[in-house]
């Protein structure tokens, strides 16, 4: 399956249990003074892959009572990227605890493949009315288990 997100980006997914990537063009508000992308532009990356990437798997993100909520997220450098580019990233379901789950995201070159970054965030599914942690709905656990990173 292939389609563009609002921003005119692309997404791509090939199924269950298989990668979900999203094509993201390097924006020049995305860079510092010399062309490269800026570190942090690569936490907004993630987030609009991550968040496509639920949406797509029809996994309700908030609503009046329950909510996720961002409670880590990391990324390491790998090689610099430039204004232009067109990256590839790739979000993968990790891990899926009882009331939290961690997605990967690799963030590759398209043209030559090369890893450009790699993160991983862990989310909590969260109760709005009494402020705390919630176990994850067994429908939201099924969905992630089908695009399960497998190593």
């Amino acid at each position: 399956m292939c389609a563009k997100t609002t921003m005119g980006d692309t997404y791509h997914d090939k199924g269950p249990g298989s990668e979900w990537k999203l094509e993201i063009k390097v924006r020049v508000s995305e860079t510092d003074m010399l062309g490269h992308i800026n570190n942090a532009s690569y936490f907004t990356y993630m987030e609009v892959a991550r968040l496509d990437f639920l949406q797509k798997l029809g996994i309700d993100v908030s609503n009046s009572e329950f909510t996720i909520m961002l409670v880590s997220a990391k990324c390491d450098f790998i090689r610099q990227g430039y204004f232009g580019q067109i990256l590839d990233i790739k979000t993968t379901v990790q891990k899926i605890g009882r009331t939290s789950f961690t997605l990967g995201s690799e963030m590759s070159d398209k043209k030559s493949g090369n890893m450009i970054a790699k993160g991983e965030v862990t989310i909590v599914y969260f109760d709005i009315l009494n402020q705390k942690p919630a176990q994850l709905p067994e429908a939201f656990k099924v969905t992630l288990q089908d695009h399960m990173h497998l190593v």
